[in-house]
């Protein structure tokens, strides 16, 4: 049988050479895309944190964790929105189960 929906977690790593106002609007895009494909979101913002191995020669990024719950397919596009998003770094998505 077909998982209708699961718990997911997404990490991701903003540069921080996009400012405060680039920042705050690259989280709220990708919050209001996971609201909207999604339920039972939670938004903790970690702020800016020393890498631990420098990535485009940067040492430092800004994090953010989002746990949400949504259907097995919505993941996957919100994987391929974060690579093609420009000033994203790094992001991990991981299903936690039901």
């Amino acid at each position: 049988m077909a998982k209708i929906s699961a718990n997911y977690e997404v990490v991701f790593v903003i540069d921080p050479a996009q400012g405060e106002e680039g920042v705050a609007g690259l989280v709220n895009n990708f919050k209001s895309l996971i609201e909207q494909n999604a339920s039972d979101v939670v938004v903790e913002e970690w702020g800016n944190r020393k890498l631990a191995y420098p990535i485009d020669y940067k040492t430092e990024g800004y994090y953010v964790l989002v746990t949400f719950t949504s259907a097995p397919e919505f993941p996957r596009e919100l994987d391929r929105k974060l690579r093609i998003a420009e000033g994203v770094m790094r992001s991990l998505i991981v299903c936690k189960g039901e």
